[in-house]
């Protein structure tokens, strides 16, 4: 591999890193991206290497959250007169652990059911700029429309734990949305969560979850078609690319949350549409032009 090749793995892991928790589409980034720098693989392996770069942003989530999302882990305690008093009972926290699951797992069937049904005709017709596009800019519209809608109003459902199994499926039919470039996971699911009674926090957190069976899932099912037959720089790409991700997402991860503690999503919103436009006009011109 040249030393070329390696930086635009670099650039793609940072892209991916940075933008697959915000609802801005990292899927759509990234095709946006390689049709700019061109990353020099096969077209079946950039297929996989799309998907499978989301493994390190998923473990982004997965360290940050650890304690919230392991049903195994003890409960940390107070010490009083020497005595440990636990903050929670063990049995208690992994009950609730475990219902949290379910509920993530009730709201990944809707996208899991229809991505293995329509997987090869989504890729073979919709991962395109103006899909993308097109997708960025109606979804950052509804952004700011959710947005104006709710301003003042109090959220229904202030945490996670709040969730019901319901919601948890509405919220998991919004997610089938995302199944096109550009509509973005993080944002299809935010933004379902928002239109019924979310707070921003939770409606975040809630997607991270979601993210972890949904990727490894759907990361999973590209390699097993690819046929686990890579060479060893392919290796090597998925492994920089996801560490690459890695490091990247917990940073945008800490970002994101510190950011609707005080702010609303109208900027994101802003952002998908100035960026949908720009698309627009990039690729209108390179195919005027011939290029």
């Amino acid at each position: 591999m040249s030393i070329i090749e390696i930086l635009k793995v670099l650039v793609l892991g940072i892209v991916e890193g940075f933008t697959e928790w915000l609802p801005i589409s990292s899927t759509g980034h990234m095709i946006l991206v390689d049709e700019i720098i061109h990353l020099n693989v096969t077209q079946e392996f950039k297929d996989v290497f799309m998907v499978v770069i989301q493994l390190g942003a998923i473990l982004a989530v997965v360290l940050l959250y650890f304690h919230k999302l392991n049903p195994f882990i003890r409960t940390r305690g107070r010490s009083v007169k020497g005595a440990v008093i636990p903050l929670w009972g063990d049995v208690a926290l992994k009950k609730h652990t475990v219902i949290l699951w379910m509920k993530v797992v009730v709201a990944c069937v809707p996208a899991a059911v229809m991505g293995l049904l329509f997987d090869d005709w989504m890729e073979a017709h919709l991962m395109n700029a103006y899909v993308v596009a097109a997708a960025l800019i109606l979804y950052g519209i509804l952004f700011i429309v959710v947005e104006n809608i709710n301003y003042g109003k109090r959220p229904a459902i202030e945490r996670v734990g709040d969730i019901t199994y319901k919601t948890a499926l509405i919220i998991g039919l919004f997610q089938v949305l995302s199944l096109v470039p550009g509509t973005s996971r993080s944002g299809s699911t935010i933004l379902g969560a928002m239109i019924i009674g979310c707070s921003r926090p939770a409606a975040a957190e809630f997607s991270f979850f979601l993210g972890i069976p949904v990727m490894f899932g759907a990361s999973l099912l590209k390699i097993v078609k690819f046929g686990f037959h890579f060479t060893g720089a392919e290796i090597f790409i998925l492994l920089f690319g996801m560490v690459v991700a890695f490091i990247v997402s917990v940073f945008s991860i800490k970002f994101l949350m510190s950011y609707i503690r005080k702010n609303d999503f109208k900027l994101f919103g802003i952002y998908r549409i100035v960026l949908g436009v720009i698309v627009v006009i990039f690729f209108a011109v390179r195919t005027i032009m011939g290029l």
